[in-house]
């Protein structure tokens, strides 16, 4: 079965398992998409686990502006043949949190170079480049925790000039960072205690929020 062939039958499975209470949901919520079949998560890996992995078959499911395609591209994209370059071009046509959280899950993750791939995305103005940025690197913490100290001081510090954005987005996915950064270790807690601590009488709403999430997060 060719590239085609195949998405033509992804495509009628999706039809197949739409489900337009959930599609409408997530209208509602703000996820807007070209087309949307409000197909759910389990439903979508189960469509992928009838195929194998295929390089060409991701690109093209990618370049579908439909919801589940995209959710699609992310499970059935091989590592070896998803070069840096083609990761900047997947991140910068990325429109909403839900296609940030799970292609960062799926895919990003993963990939050899996601590491410093990833602090050149927190570094970018555009929204959801940093969104994938910071959620790689949570994603990343999760899993290893340890940063060289140069990396740290690189994180904490965009990750506080990312709080004070005007989108929320980025926000959300830069405090996960500073969360899963605390997680690892009681000297990354310490530091980043230290680091938020001026912030306990600002006046500034999103430094308010961070310290509060720090303090939280220390069972203060």
């Amino acid at each position: 079965m060719d590239i085609k062939e195949q998405l033509k039958e992804i495509k009628t499975q999706l039809r197949l398992s739409m489900n337009g209470a959930v599609s409408q949901s997530m209208r509602e919520k703000g996820l807007t998409y070209k087309l949307n079949f409000g197909v759910e998560l389990p439903r979508i890996k189960a469509i992928a686990a009838g195929y194998e992995k295929s390089h060409d078959l991701a690109q093209a499911l990618w370049k579908e502006d439909i919801r589940e395609c995209k959710i699609l591209a992310g499970m059935l994209q091989p590592i070896d043949t998803f070069y840096p370059e083609i990761a900047d071009i997947w991140v910068e046509s990325i429109r909403n949190t839900e296609i940030a959280e799970l292609t960062c899950m799926n895919l990003f993750q993963h990939l050899p170079y996601a590491p410093a791939k990833s602090f050149h995305w927190i570094a970018d103005e555009r929204e959801y480049v940093q969104v994938c940025g910071f959620l790689t690197i949570a994603r990343l913490l999760a899993k290893k925790g340890d940063m060289t100290e140069r990396a740290s001081g690189e994180l904490l510090d965009q990750a506080v000039c990312a709080v004070h954005s005007e989108s929320r987005a980025v926000r959300n996915a830069a405090m996960l960072s500073v969360r899963k950064y605390m997680q690892h270790s009681d000297e990354h807690a310490f530091q980043v205690c230290r680091l938020v601590e001026r912030m306990a009488d600002s006046s500034i709403e999103a430094e308010q929020m961070l310290y509060n999430m720090v303090r939280q997060e220390v069972g203060g």
